[in-house]
């Protein structure tokens, strides 16, 4: 995995901070919240999950993704979107 790979789109890196702040949310909630269509926001999520920065659980049909706060990656993640929110 290269940093360029999660970094080198907007929608992934605006999924990123989405589940970062709010922890978690189901597909069709995180494609609403950062402008993106569904099919757009399910690439994104499994390209995000194969780098294991998020994960799903399903309930039926729906799938909630969360923020993987276990992977040092992702907590790093977080704390450089949080750096970067307070320091606007």
């Amino acid at each position: 995995m290269s940093i360029e790979d999660v970094f080198s789109s907007k929608g992934r890196v605006k999924i990123l901070r989405i589940l970062s702040e709010i922890g978690e949310l189901n597909i069709s909630e995180i494609a609403r919240r950062a402008g993106l269509n569904y099919a757009t926001t399910n690439q994104h999520l499994q390209v995000l999950e194969s780098y294991k920065l998020v994960r799903h659980k399903t309930f039926g049909r729906i799938r909630i993704f969360r923020y993987n706060e276990e992977n040092p990656r992702a907590q790093m993640i977080s704390k450089l979107i949080e750096f970067w929110e307070e320091t606007k």
